[in-house]
Formats: structure tokens, sequence, C-alpha cells
């Protein structure tokens, strides 16, 4: 019943053309992270700039991680000095001024001094067969397509300015902050300049990190640039708006998302030429009134910042057509924005609107996304509790995963734990330093109290001595899973009893994932510490009702409501409401019954909780479909429910129940669970029971998959069904298996078995297995998975089929006639079965598997025949534990490797075999050289051993092929060389 949030569809716009407007945007669709340039990207960044060699060496390069520094390695020889046909040898012929320059040349680290003349290497070094004009044409100057790029901007200008200053359209990286200050000094010469940008995020690290822009400032010079039509800052460090821009005449488009501005400024309305402004992901809390004057201006984002209101002159911009407003803080919309005829597109999802401007819907053509913000409901009241703020004083600590304990002063500390849990001290807290523990632990129900419909979003983090007492709150932040549709609260087990604290929801630290998603943060003030867990609940609604009587309105739906008559109770009482909407396709797919219909559930309860004196008004949506010209009053039925003996009574004879257009009314003394059905066949109440018990489990499946390389490990796991896909996906290159389970139910922290069976144990002890049955508590948000070597029963010779099954509770004493119809077992709570297959042992007690098949052995050139795939193999047994070098080198990703090592990660052997098929598979169609380029990469690896081997191995081939000729009377036409 549970539905899991959608990811937002990532996008591969790319505007790499002259005015770059969808780079932001498609930055932002990919969670702050541009994806690896593709090979369409790099096309329209620098057309006819590359050849198509190295454009798809250097795809190859970006899409596994590897940067140019680390292709720059594969150029330099073992003995410390370069390949001699480098990127400088054959440059246009005007670079070589550029050696003879005052200019500072800075070395490459494996440059040999052996040549005659003076040689300028970029850093990292360019491949060979990339040309001057890879980078530099009549009007274009490209210098982010490889790091440290910017540092040769000084040296052109310094060599050859007459040609530089033609230049039109100009890219640099920020990523290097020496050569980016010797590129800023060049800029205000380069008077032709219509096209400026200096990004960062155009490179990554072997995790897929990008690299952060570091551009703070813009110097004052720039204003001289009077062409410039289109600049792009974005991904930089921008904390101030540089005033510089503010005096270009014809700047159209202005790009300055992700970067830390706080505020524009007043005077942004002299940019009057502007029609494409993007400030996405900064620090805005407000725009200013001047904002109005841009007349010309056409799209506008400004999502992802702090925005809690728009100036009324937003309605000036008459020419607007696209305003992005998304993840902000905005609670209204200005009346004013009516006067955007011209607009057709407004997104504002993720703000805090709770109504839409009625002049908004007069604009026919335009077309509104408002997901996730509270329409139509009353204002939220301020949390119970503050959260103390973290001061700038406050030091940081960052644990690892194997630091459990961390000392805390009197000064106070801000902790960050693995996983993203924050731990906030503030000053004063503590008396005297005290070491303090964390542990996160297994969600079992010995640690996790789940009430009526709530769901589990963490794991329990403990955190100890749990006698300590803080003098000051401290701030407790558990990272979470998002359930939409739910409220997110912390909750507290003491060792005896579980308390809710009052939390407040907000993001992690953005500086320790400053291009990623920082973790969803549920945060509690407490004054001790204990275990806490972070659970998704339906919203509970409480009132405080004295005598005077009052009128409540749920915050869920606010078609719910409560009149409560003046003298209803002598006393004040506390009344807590909860509605849970309850989906209508469910309910008839379980009771059979296509024209059922039901409205949200009702949960009701106060403290005292005797009856009221005087009978209380309720009022609730009709069930969808129904209203009150077309209802059948004999057809609806209002039930009342017993949460603790979890039963249903059918009451509509009992209360007087009204209908109206939309809702329906009826009038209670005594508050408890009431649901409003509507069928035409006869409602009975067990099967009212039987539906809200069902409604109440979550549809799974589950999963036995066997490592491909070690069929004896064994991995089980249970998901919720709309997950299984997309981890089977993930898992099919190590395991194998067969097809998951048919759907059954489990409840949210419910405990299940797996049993070995017909054939199959156990292979070691482990704590959770009672009576040779595996246990698991399901929880629908976390993993509920298990890794166990199994082996064939005692006594057990040759294959071994058997199965695990899973089951629910104990194993009955006498097994139901309708149970052994169906299963061959003495279990009767049985929820599935799935096969395991297990292959002979040898005699050395080892599993007799299939021998990988490697690929044939053709590397696509003469040479190759010489070096045969047992060649191959003795060369693997010589590689030990430097494969992984001698696989960078031989142009395999990082991904690749990674994956190759987690595959064997118990058999050296076949892992480097794998390495080296693998190379030798791609060689089919990459020309001849491969064995040249084997033995290149054992030099750069530091195996000269190994290279002098293949060099002897191919030279003893070639002779002993040249002798078979000879025995035959045929000559070799040509002798391929090595």
């Amino acid at each position: 019943m549970e539905k899991n949030d959608e990811e937002d569809n990532t996008s591969e716009e790319d505007g790499a053309n002259i005015l770059n407007l969808g780079a932001c945007r498609l930055e932002e669709e990919h969670g702050g992270t541009t994806p690896p340039i593709s090979k369409t990207t790099s096309r329209r960044e620098a057309p006819d700039i590359l050849d198509n060699d190295w454009e798809g060496l250097y795809k190859k390069q970006v899409e596994s991680g590897t940067t140019t520094e680390e292709q720059s390695h594969s150029d330099e020889r073992d003995d410390g000095s370069v390949s001699p046909s480098s990127f400088m040898d054959i440059c246009n012929p005007f670079i070589s001024s550029l050696s003879s320059s005052n200019t500072p040349i800075h070395h490459h680290a494996g440059v040999s001094s052996s040549s005659s003349s003076s040689v300028m290497c970029l850093t990292p070094t360019l491949p060979p067969i990339v040309e001057l004009s890879a980078v530099l044409t009549d009007t274009r100057l490209t210098l982010d397509v490889y790091r440290s790029g910017a540092s040769v901007l000084p040296r052109l200008w310094g060599s050859i300015p007459d040609h530089l200053r033609g230049i039109q359209y100009l890219k640099l990286g920020s990523e290097d902050k020496t050569a980016l200050n010797g590129a800023l000094d060049v800029l205000p010469h380069l008077k032709d300049l219509r096209s400026l940008a200096i990004r960062g995020h155009r490179f990554y690290d072997s995790q897929g990190t990008p690299f952060m822009g570091l551009l703070t400032s813009l110097p004052t010079s720039l204003s001289s640039l009077s062409l410039l039509v289109h600049v792009d800052l974005s991904f930089n460090q921008l904390s101030i708006f540089p005033s510089c821009l503010l005096s270009l005449p014809a700047l159209s488009a202005l790009l300055l998302c992700y970067n830390r501005l706080l505020e524009l400024p007043p005077d942004i309305g002299h940019l009057s030429t502007l029609t494409y402004l993007s400030l996405s992901g900064n620090k805005l809390v407000s725009l200013p009134a001047s904002l109005g004057d841009l007349k010309k201006l056409q799209s506008l984002d400004v999502s992802r910042n702090l925005l809690k209101e728009l100036p009324n002159e937003i309605g000036y911009l008459g020419g607007l057509v696209t305003v992005e407003l998304s993840h902000n803080k905005l609670k209204w919309l200005p009346e004013t924005m009516g006067c955007l005829h011209s607009l057709r597109e407004l997104i504002i999802f993720s703000n805090e609107l709770r109504l839409i401007p009625p002049c908004l819907n007069k604009l026919p053509l335009l077309k509104m996304d408002v997901r996730d913000n509270p329409l139509g409901r009353p204002p939220t009241p301020p949390p119970l509790l503050p959260i103390c703020d973290a001061t700038s004083n406050i030091p940081d600590l960052h644990l690892l995963f194997n630091q459990h304990s961390f000392s805390v002063t009197s000064a106070g500390c801000h902790v960050f734990l693995p996983g993203g849990a924050e731990l906030l001290f503030p000053p004063g807290c503590l008396h005297k330093p005290i070491t303090l523990e964390w542990v996160e632990r297994k969600a079992q129900k010995k640690w996790v109290l789940l009430e009526e419909h709530d769901v589990l979003l963490s794991r329990p983090l403990e955190l100890r001595p749990h006698g300590i007492t803080f003098l000051k709150p401290v701030e407790v932040c558990v990272p979470h899973h998002r359930k939409k549709g739910r409220e997110v609260v912390v909750r507290k087990y003491d060792g005896k009893t579980w308390s809710t604290l009052p939390t407040v929801l907000k993001k992690g630290n953005e500086s320790i994932q400053p291009y990623g998603r920082p973790a969803r943060l549920a945060c509690c003030s407490v004054s001790q510490f204990s275990w806490f867990i972070v659970v998704a609940r339906p919203v509970i609604d409480s009132w405080s009702v004295t005598p005077a009587g009052a009128l409540l309105v749920s915050s869920a739906d606010p078609g719910v409501k409560l009149h409560i008559p003046p003298d209803s109770t002598s006393q004040t009482r506390a009344i807590t409401l909860q509605v849970l909407p309850v989906s209508v396709s469910e309910v008839q797919a379980l009771c059979g019954d296509p024209q059922a219909s039901v409205s949200p559930l009702l949960c009701l309860s106060q403290t005292p909780s005797m009856d009221f004196l005087q009978p209380i008004k309720v009022q609730i949506p009709l069930p969808p479909g129904v209203t009150g010209h077309t209802v059948d009053q004999s057809c609806l039925y209002l039930l009342h429910g017993d949460p603790n003996a979890q039963t249903w009574t059918d009451i509509t004879s009992q209360v007087s129940l009204s209908v109206t257009h939309l809702y329906a009314i009826f009038y209670i003394q005594h508050f408890s669970w009431y649901w409003l059905w509507y069928r035409t066949q006869r409602c009975v109440s067990g099967m009212v029971r039987k539906v809200y018990q069902k409604l109440k489990q979550f549809k799974v499946q589950f999963l036995v998959l066997q490592r491909k390389n070690d069929l004896s490990q064994v991995l089980l796991q249970c998901l919720p069904t709309n997950k299984v896909d997309d981890r089977v996906q993930s898992l099919s290159e190590q395991y194998d298996g067969p097809q998951p389970s048919d759907l059954c139910d489990l409840l949210e922290g419910e405990q299940f078995f797996a049993g070995f069976e017909r054939g199959l144990d156990i292979c070691t002890d482990r704590p959770d297995c009672v009576g040779g049955r595996l246990c698991f508590v399901f929880y629908s948000s976390l993993k509920n998975m298990k890794e166990v070597y199994i082996s064939p029963a005692r006594g057990l010779q040759g294959p071994v089929r058997g199965q695990v099954s899973f089951y629910r509770g104990e194993i009955p004493s006498h097994l139901p006639e309708e149970v052994a119809r169906t299963r061959k077992g003495q279990d009767s709570q049985w929820l599935a079965t799935l096969p395991l297959s297990l292959p002979a042992l040898n005699s050395k007690n080892k599993y007799i598997m299939e021998e990988s098949q490697l690929p044939p052995l053709n590397l696509g050139d003469p040479e190759s025949g010489y070096l045969t795939e047992t060649n191959l193999l003795a060369i693997s047994l010589q590689i030990g534990q430097d494969w992984r070098i001698i696989g960078i080198n031989l142009r395999l990703s990082y991904q690749e490797l990674d994956r190759i090592q987690f595959k064997y990660r118990d058999n050296l052997g076949a892992l480097v075999l794998d390495m080296l098929f693998l190379w030798a598979q791609r060689q089919m169609n990459a020309g001849p050289g491969a064995v040249s380029r084997l033995t290149a990469a054992m030099i750069e690896s530091g195996r000269r051993d190994i290279a002098d081997e293949i060099e002897d191995i191919v030279c003893l081939g070639r002779q002993k092929y040249t002798e078979s000729l000879r025995r035959v009377g045929l000559e070799a036409e040509e002798q391929p060389p090595l």
C-alpha cells in the first residue's frame, strides 16, 4: 500500500552552444552534479575541433572517471622521459615562439631535458595527437577540456596577442586557483569577447566527485568588455554579485547558479538588455524591487534558494515566459503576477504555499507545477521545543566508521557521524570534557516500537552513556528516508518506554556534500542520551478543548471537521485526530465489489477518555464517486472501530447520519475510529476487519541469489514489490538465481524466517538462526537482507537440488488440509519457496564448477598471433598485486576494475585473468599495436621484467613462424614490426 518517492527525471539537455542557457537546469536535475561528458556534448561544445580518435579516447576517459592528468602518465616511460612525439612537437608553427618567451614555463614531472630545443609542456600534457586547433580557432578559445587549462591563456597572450584580441568565445575551468588568477588578468584585453564561461564542475576525481570551482570575484576591469552578451559563472564560490557585470551594456544571458550569493545588488535593474537570468542554487532570501526594471527578461530561475516572498515589482516583467521558483520557502505569491500575460510556465513545487492567487488561474496559457505545497491546509503551529542553532565558533568533528567514541568539552562541538547523522553540543552543555559513544544497531523488535500505521525510516541510533545529563539541550539529528503524505518524528527509548519527541526536519550540512543531495535529517533536542529512531506516521492534529467548545479542522484533510458545542466537557480535554487516506481501488479488489468506495479513516482519541456531555458533530467527506444527489443511503454504512480489539461494528442505525452534497455528518459522544463505507452489496463487519488488516500490509517478494563465482555464498532478501526490479538489476553482475517469489503480505515490523530444506544446511553459526531457520524482521524502508554460506546436508553426494522456504510464525503441530494440498512441508505459515542447486564435491571437498570461458584471443593485428592464450596465462601468474595499476595503464576504467575486484575478491588469479582478457577483447577493433600497448603498460606500471618477457615471446614466435614458412618453401613478404 505504501508508495515510494518518484525521483526527478534527469535530462541530457546541455546548452553548449554560444548561450549555454540550459546548463544550470541540467546541473539541478542531476542533484547538483554535472553528468559525465558524452560524445554528443563534446561535439557541441567544440564543433570540428577534436578528431575522431581523440574524441573517442577522451569520451572513454571522462566516462570512466579517469582525469587527463592520469591519462598523461600513460605517455611517460619508466626512465622518466616522455614520448618524443609530444603535444608541442606537432602544434602550429607559431607556437614555437612560446618556448622563447618570458612567460614562466611549467614542465610536467616526467619531461626529459635531452631534447636539443626548449619545449613547453602543458600541465597536464595533452595527448600527442591533439593540435593547437583543438582549443583555438579564429574566434573561439576552449580551455576547459583538460585540467588547469586556464594557465595557457597568459602564455598565449604573451606570444600571440594579436590573434587573441579577435577571440569572441572563451571557456575556462575554475578548478585551479593559480591558473584562474593568471587568466583573469588577461581577460580585460579581449575586447571582442562576446561569450565568457568560467565554470566549476568540469572535471571529476577517481570517485566521480566533481572539482569545485574556485572563482570568488571578478576584476572591475571586466566592465570594459562592452560586447559581452553571455556570461556563465556557475558552480563557483561567489558570495557577492560582481559589480563589473552591471556595466555590461549588451549582456543578454547571465548564469550564476550554484554559488553562494546572499543578495542581489539594488541596481540590478541597470541590466536592461537581460533576457535570461539564472540564480538557482544560491542562498538568496529576497529579491530587490529593481528586478522589475528588467523589461526584456524572458526567463527567470531562482529555484533552490531561501526566498520567503517575491517583490510586487515582478508584475512589471511583462515579457516573462518561464519562471522557476521551486525549492524555496515561499508562503504566498503577489497578486501582481496576474499581469504577466506572456507567462507560459510557472514552476513553484516544494514551497510553503497554501493558496494560489486566483489571478494566475485567469492566464489561459499558463502551466503550473504546484507539487509538494500544503495547498488548502491551515497554518502549521510552531514546534513545541525550539532547536538550538549552531554558531560559527563551535568546532566541527567528522568521525569515520571505525571511530565509535569522541570527546566533547565545555566549548561544545558539532559532530558528524558516518551515514549522515549529526550531533550539536552547544557551548556550556558540559562542566568538563567527557568521552561519548555512538552505535547504529540492527532494526529488531527489541529496539523498535511501531504504533498503528507507522513506518520505520531509520536504523536505531544509540548514544551513550545513557545516564549523563546535559546542562543545555543537545540537538540529535537522525538521517531518514522520505515518506510523502506522512509526518516524520523522532522516537526515543529510555530502556523501559518509548516516547515521541518534538521534531524539526531539515537538510544536512551542505559543506560535507556540496555537489550531492544532503541527507534528510529529523532533529530533536534532548537532555539525556538513549536510543533514537525515525518513523513516519499519519499526521496527528492535537488540540486542548475547554468547556467553551471549539471548531477543529484536520490539517491533513480540511474536509474533516469536529464541531464541539459549549458545555460538552466540564474540564479541559486533550483531543487528537489522525486522518488516513485509503485507496479505493485496493478496497474494491479486496472486497470483490467493483462499486465499493470508502472515505478516509478517522482515528479520534481524547484524554480523559470519558464520554462527552453533548453530542459532537463530525463532518467527513463522502466516499469518492458519491455525491449527495447520487447517493443511495441504504448502501452507506458508518463503521466504528475498536483499536484494541481490532474489530469493526456497523453503527449506521445507532447514529444520526445525514448527507450534504459533498459531506456526511453524524453525531457521537465517544471517540474512537470511524470509517464511512459505500457498498452496493451487504456490508459485513467481519469483511471490513479483513480489508483493514490487508490494507496495513505491504506487498513483498523474496530473493534468493547465489554468487556466480561461489555457489555456496547465498544472498537472501525481502523487498517491497516496487523495489524488486531495480534491486535484481543491480545484483545481476555478481549474483544469479531464480526469479523473485510471488507476491505475499507482511506487516511493518513483522518477524519471519528462512529455512534451508531438501538437502541444504547453513554451514556457519549465526546468532539469528532459530531452530535451523534464519530470523528476519521486515521493515519497508530498510534493507531486509542477509548473506550466508550453505552446504549439502550430511551424507549427500553429487549435485544437490534444494530450496529456501520463507515462513511466518512457529511450526504448527497439525498440518491443515488445504496447506497439505499446495505445500510439501510441515509449516502452515509458509510464504514462499525458491530453489537452489549446488554442484558436486571433488576429492578435495571443493565444488566442481564450470570453468569460466575466456574470450578468444584476437588482438586485431599480425603480431598478436605470436602472443598465444597460453602465453597470456603465464604472464598473468607474474602480475600479482600490481594488477590494478596495470589495468589503469591498459585504459580500463576504475568502475570496471572495482567490479572485477568485487567479483573475484578471494581469487587473485581469476581476478588478473579477467582483467587481461577484458582488455584483450577490446583490442579486436582497436587496430594494430595491441602488443606494443601491452608492453608500454607494463613499463609504465614498473614491471619492465614482464615487458621484456612479452617482447621475447613475440620475437620467438616470429622466428618460429619464419622457420615454418621456409620449411614449406614460402617466404614472408614483410616482417611485422614490434
